[in-house]
């Protein structure tokens, strides 16, 4: 290793609120657009209007009831930190309700409590793929601006009700996904003969102003805390070294890049306003609207990482990686996962240098893991040493970016307990440290395991990273 880890570094995992709380209807809580996938984004269309069913939000692995002994296992392990979600709609079960939800609001006072009382920072994430369904059929999701006023609404009642407990938040989970999972990440559906890219900008242009509003609300509430944004983070390779592959590249690189810029830097890239008007269309600005994503950046860049890209300008070109949301050919260079994700330790180094050369904000890897099928052995252990070697192999290319001069504020990993699956939603794609006898129908005791991987991760947050 070429680097020591920070002193002070933000060790821990992440968590959804909707990939673990279950509950969903607990306590005066509002449906949200999660509830209403029933085979997460990849396998299903959302049941707008019918029976429900049961599906496997609807219970996940019950963290609305077992938060306290789970929060104990994290603790075991040292974290110092959980990045975890608040449910908007526990909070304002419609979206834009006259008067927050008491009972959930008391909830993730009790949630923090526990995590400060056992040593850990709550790390907090404003809205992560679970909008409230309300505000889809009533104003059809981010494609209006009414929206915005009630996301600042619901930011300004969190910030308000948390700001001596949670010092670090984020504004939007993998914001960049409105233009991959759009009805997950912006709760839109698609009107017949409507121009689907304007729509997802114009909506992503909702969800970036509302995103500088909350920045400008947490600065004044809790002065003392941080607040960034997260992006799912890529690098993209050419396929070749024809330039017009590079070029093809480069054009994937800035569908994620775009959301970055305009958080950290503060305005709409010359880029975007040449595809706005290729494409035929202008995003609608209210007046005031520039100004606030000028003002209003945000303190830190936070992402996601668990591939890189490849992109081709031929259309014929080899086969096409599968179970992902953002498409890409195949690697021939890189193994891949059971879902087909290919898997890429040093594109985090890559892209840890791509993002900290562009934005020179402070970074926070906030989720890194791998989805896998796991055994549980005769004597109730599970030797997953492929999840040890696959976050190795990503935290010594970490190393190796801390040692580049990238500024890190720390790593939470996806998944340090196994839950519902936002693309698939299986439980049997297992990320976690901790396993739960839960299987895709929802059946089992619930049961908690630790794995192999908790030992190591233990070790590894023990020694602050030097021992891997």
């Amino acid at each position: 290793m070429t680097a020591k880890f920070p002193k002070n570094f933000l060790w821990g995992g992440a968590i959804a609120a909707n990939q673990v709380e279950g509950a969903y209807n607990a306590d005066g809580k509002g449906l949200s657009v999660a509830d209403v996938m029933p085979r997460g984004i990849l396998n299903s269309e959302p049941v707008l209007n019918g029976e429900l069913g049961d599906f496997p939000y609807h219970t996940a692995i019950d963290f609305y009831h077992t938060y306290k002994d789970d929060n104990a296992l994290f603790a075991e392990m040292g974290f110092n930190c959980l990045r975890l979600s608040i449910g908007w709609s526990r909070i304002f079960p419609n979206g834009d309700d006259a008067e927050p939800n008491e009972a959930g609001l008391q909830y993730y006072d009790d949630v923090f409590d526990d995590l400060l009382s056992k040593g850990m920072q709550p790390v907090v994430t404003l809205n992560h793929y679970d909008l409230p369904l309300g505000l889809v059929t009533k104003y059809g999701g981010w494609r209006s601006r009414e929206l915005i006023t009630a996301y600042e609404r619901y930011c300004k009642t969190v910030f308000t009700r948390y700001q001596s407990k949670v010092k670090i938040w984020m504004t939007f989970n993998e914001i960049n996904c409105v233009l991959h999972a759009p009805f997950t990440a912006a709760g839109l559906v698609f009107k017949e003969g409507e121009n689907k890219l304007q729509l997802q900008f114009q909506a992503a242009h909702h969800q970036l102003v509302a995103s500088a509003l909350a920045v400008k609300a947490c600065h004044e509430i809790i002065p003392d805390a941080k607040i960034g944004c997260m992006i799912a983070a890529w690098p993209t390779y050419p396929d070749t070294c024809n330039p017009d592959d590079t070029l093809k590249a480069m054009a994937k690189d800035r569908q994620m890049l775009f959301f970055g810029d305009v958080q950290a830097r503060g305005y709409y890239p010359s880029y975007a306003k040449r595809l706005f008007r290729e494409n035929g269309f202008e995003i609608e600005m209210a007046t005031g609207d520039e100004a606030i994503l000028k003002q209003y950046a945000v303190d830190y860049v936070a992402f996601s990482y668990y591939m890189s890209q490849v992109e081709s300008a031929d259309p014929d070109r080899r086969e096409k990686t599968g179970g992902n949301l953002m498409g890409g050919l195949m690697n021939p260079y890189l193994k891949a996962s059971e879902w087909g994700w290919q898997i890429d330790p040093k594109g985090m180094r890559i892209i840890l240098n791509q993002l900290y050369d562009r934005y020179q904000k402070p970074l926070f890897i906030v989720e890194n893991g791998l989805g896998a099928i796991d055994s549980v052995n005769a004597d109730d252990s599970i030797s997953d040493d492929y999840r040890i070697d696959y976050l190795r192999d990503h935290l010594q290319q970490v190393a190796e970016g801390i040692a580049d001069g990238v500024e890190l504020m720390g790593y939470t990993t996806w998944g340090p307990i196994d839950l519902v699956s936002a693309s698939t939603g299986e439980m049997k794609k297992r990320y976690g440290f901790i396993y739960v006898d839960k299987d895709n129908e929802g059946q089992g005791t619930g049961r908690r395991l630790r794995k192999k991987s908790f030992y190591w991760y233990k070790d590894v947050i023990a020694t602050n990273g030097e021992e891997l």
